[in-house]
């Protein structure tokens, strides 16, 4: 059973950043979902166990980051230049299966986080 412990979330004005913070029992290929009101749950961005391997979505590229402590084995999310869009529950997420981001990516995690709230004000 892997443990997983999110904070960060919160609320911010447009522009503004937050960074959430994932905490796992163990070191694992690791990323973030987030889901808003009325949508599917979707990926925002994945780190590989070594942390070699990151892929982030286009919609949150070039303002979103993700990386890892190892020795922490918890991964964080960065996030700058928030937008009203982006107000959703996030959530961490843990593939034990591979080492890659490629299930990841697809939408495929083993373990979820409890999810944290978001909100961006505009």
């Amino acid at each position: 059973q892997v443990q997983l412990v999110e904070s960060g979330g919160g609320l911010v004005q447009t522009g503004g950043s937050l960074r959430l913070s994932c905490a796992a029992s163990g070191r694992y290929a690791m990323g973030w979902f987030r889901q808003a009101p009325g949508k599917e749950r979707e990926f925002v961005a994945g780190i590989s166990y070594s942390g070699g391997t990151i892929n982030v979505a286009d919609s949150v590229k070039g303002r979103f980051t993700i990386s890892r402590d190892n020795a922490k084995n918890t991964v964080y999310l960065q996030m700058n230049s928030l937008k009203p869009e982006d107000t959703a529950v996030y959530y961490c997420a843990v593939d034990r299966k591979t080492y890659g981001t490629s299930r990841l990516i697809r939408g495929e995690s083993d373990y979820w986080g409890q999810g944290t709230q978001v909100t961006v004000s505009s």
